[in-house]
């Protein structure tokens, strides 16, 4: 690899041999190269990461939320770790008088609060199997999981208790108590009694357990301490089991990882908590954040006040989804092309300038500090001014809004890669480290790679530009799916972990993620397309914010849904006079040519193959979404229920004249899917 590189060769490559596929090198971090760190000294398991920052930071802010004031959010209100730990140890001991014990399932459903995370860490004193609820897949996949993992006992955000009673009478063969984190009507109680349920406001529930004092069980670090049902693109959600040492050996690695980048994590920093504790993306940062007795201020739960939530707490790490970054992106290009000019040339210069200084190795704080001061202030002040570090992951993100980002926040962004199987943390690009844009960076120091070949995609893990699924060893992995022993076996092989992931080693040690294993597919022709990676080179068209792209055996060529790009599909528009709002310039026909052609354009450039080529564009003017069950919760698309969607929809609206010659809106009664096909024009196969 190139001179600078930031893994270490552990074991050489194995060449294919019985009919399986060829592995290449075993790599670790450069980091590791004295071996993996052990876990910190005294954490055996969830409850000592929480138990020991108490006994050593008793009187931090721990955990704050936003009061209101007379209609307004007021200020951060904070508890302390003490105030904290003595809840915990009240509701634990209200858990136990319920009669649940070590190994009991733990439900818990709502946004993110404190008393998600107090619940949390009476799971984790007594030894419960945590099992959030998601926030996000309604009441089907909630009555699922309770069904499924057999939860017992459920504490659920006050506006979600209705949601939860609909999964009556199903999920109360196993829900024996309620909590609400707020009140609770008399119709709830009437409901949940009915079905022979107790059901509790949150501080009735703290008194059950007065003058009760339940011994802690011990804990080892073979206790699973959560089971964390993913959302899946088909199928119902598979329970991944997450043990106790899964997450101390994470903290391990990422605590000696920040430490040897000179971003050490202190009991000074500050964290949002808004992305959903559901998901183990916000579950580890937050344990994370614990273990340091760092503070965690909590969103207001609505995305249209979470500029201002990030303006009054001031956070110094931010943590997001491409989604949010896209979204902070687009406002930022939006204010400055509306700006003068003068500012928007001012700008301009400033980027290239600092931007190509960084290109040739200077630090982001040191690349121009006039620049940061005198043109780029504002961004990092809209991010509250303090915030030194931002943390993208759960899915990929756009090169250009990286490198953008990278330029204008004043501060470092990092791209990282992980799955609730592997605990999240699996490779984090590193700071100052220009050369890793684009790429998720090199793994964490508690983990081996390695890459296998995939011979029907065209990927050679031993090629000279490694390719191949990405494969993983190490402490951080799950300890199976719950009740699915099949599915285990399916994925965890020899001790590694198949993500299903293509990735592509690049020089300096960092990984690209370039496919997607099992979403390919052959056409009528008997050309196989690895249809992910078509995706994100569509993607890269400016006219597009979201592609999907459809082709199955039966036909030889490729159609796509697009989502365009509202502020340049509108420009193009008003270039070309057509009229209309943003939906109506979607159907236009003129509007389809347009957006077909830039795709070709892309094609052509990035030199596809002639069956790579999309022969036919249906224009979405709302972004595919989890409302419409076609994204899960992580923005993955959900592609049987995005085929589904598209092929009951009725599309083309055209115009007819009615009785006494009225003009007539009505709707070509085809399918997207099915009317792209037959208007195309169909090449040979």
């Amino acid at each position: 690899m190139a001179d600078k590189c930031y893994v270490i060769k552990v074991e050489e490559e194995k060449a294919a041999a019985d009919g399986k596929p060829s592995i290449g090198p075993i790599y670790r971090s450069c980091f590791a190269e004295n071996g993996f760190p052990a876990p910190i000294p005294g954490m055996e398991s969830c409850w000592d990461i929480f138990q020991m920052s108490v006994d050593k930071y008793p009187d931090n802010p721990m955990v704050g939320r936003r009061q209101n004031l007379n209609g307004k959010a007021g200020e951060y209100e904070w508890q302390t770790y003490k105030e904290v730990y003595d809840t915990v140890m009240k509701l634990g001991n209200s858990i136990r008088s319920c009669g649940v014990e070590k190994g009991g399932k733990c439900g818990i459903y709502g946004a993110n609060c404190p008393e998600w995370i107090i619940s949390m860490e009476a799971c984790n004193a007594h030894g419960l199997y945590c099992v959030p609820l998601y926030d996000t897949l309604g009441s089907g996949a909630v009555e699922f999981i309770i069904c499924h993992a057999e939860v017992s006992i459920a504490f659920v955000e006050e506006k979600k208790i209705n949601e939860l009673l609909k999964t009556f009478p199903k999920a109360s063969e196993y829900l024996r108590t309620i909590v609400s984190f707020g009140t609770v009507t008399p119709e709830q109680k009437a409901e949940a009694e009915k079905h022979g349920l107790a059901i509790y406001p949150w501080e009735e529930f703290l008194k059950l357990g007065e003058n009760k004092n339940f011994d802690l069980p011990e804990k080892t670090q073979s206790d699973i301490c959560t089971i964390m049902y993913t959302s899946g693109t088909t199928g119902d959600p598979k329970g991944v089991l997450i043990s106790n040492c899964s997450i101390v050996t994470l903290i391990a690695g990422v605590k000696l990882l920040l430490e040897t980048v000179n971003e050490e994590l202190t009991e000074k920093d500050v964290y949002l908590s808004y992305l959903p504790l559901a998901h183990i993306f916000d579950r580890v940062i937050e344990e994370f954040f614990i273990s340091r007795g760092a503070a965690i201020g909590f969103w207001r739960g609505d995305v249209k006040l979470l500029v201002e939530d990030i303006g009054e707490l001031k956070p110094t790490i931010f943590c997001a989804v491409p989604r949010v970054l896209d979204r902070i992106h687009s406002g930022l290009v939006q204010k400055i092309s509306g700006g003068s000019l003068m500012r928007r040339k001012l700008f301009n210069v400033a980027y290239s300038y600092k931007f190509g200084k960084m290109k040739k190795g200077s630090k982001h704080e040191d690349a121009s500090s006039i620049c940061d001061k005198v043109v780029f202030n504002k961004v990092k002040k809209g991010l509250g001014g303090n915030v030194r570090l931002i943390l993208s992951g759960a899915a990929p993100l756009s090169s250009h809004v990286e490198e953008f980002l990278r330029v204008v926040a004043c501060c470092h962004v990092l791209q990282g890669y992980g799955l609730t199987e592997t605990c999240a943390g699996t490779f984090v690009s590193l700071p100052n480290e220009l050369s890793m844009l684009g790429t998720v960076g090199p793994p964490v120091p508690n983990v081996d790679i390695h890459l296998e070949s995939v011979p029907e995609m065209g990927y050679d893990a031993l090629a000279s530009t490694p390719r191949g699924e990405i494969c993983i060893r190490g402490d951080t992995l799950f300890s199976g799916y719950y009740k699915r022993e099949d599915l285990t076996n399916e994925v965890l092989i020899d001790g590694w972990f198949h993500t299903g992931d293509i990735g592509e080693w690049q020089p300096n040690g960092s990984m690209k993620i370039i496919d997607r294993k099992k979403n390919i597919f052959k056409l009528s022709q008997g050309e196989y397309v690895a249809v992910e990676n078509l995706e994100n080179i569509y993607g890269l068209s400016s006219v597009t914010d979201s592609i999907w792209i459809y082709g199955n055996s039966f036909e030889s060529f490729l159609v796509a849904v697009v989502n365009p790009n509202k502020r340049a599909l509108e420009t193009w528009a008003a270039e070309n006079a057509v009229s209309g709002d943003f939906d109506s310039i979607c159907q236009n026909p003129k509007a389809r040519q347009y957006i077909f052609e830039e795709l070709t354009e892309i094609a052509k450039e990035k030199k596809l193959k002639g069956f790579e080529f999309v022969k036919a564009v249906h224009l979405d003017p709302v972004p595919f979404d989890m409302e419409r069950d076609l994204l899960t919760p992580t923005y993955k698309k959900k592609r049987p229920q995005l085929l589904k969607y598209y092929q009951v929809r009725s599309c083309f609206p055209f115009v007819i004249f009615g009785l006494r010659g009225q003009m007539i809106n009505a709707v070509w009664m085809q399918n997207v899917v099915d009317n792209m096909y037959k208007t195309a024009n169909k090449p040979n196969a």
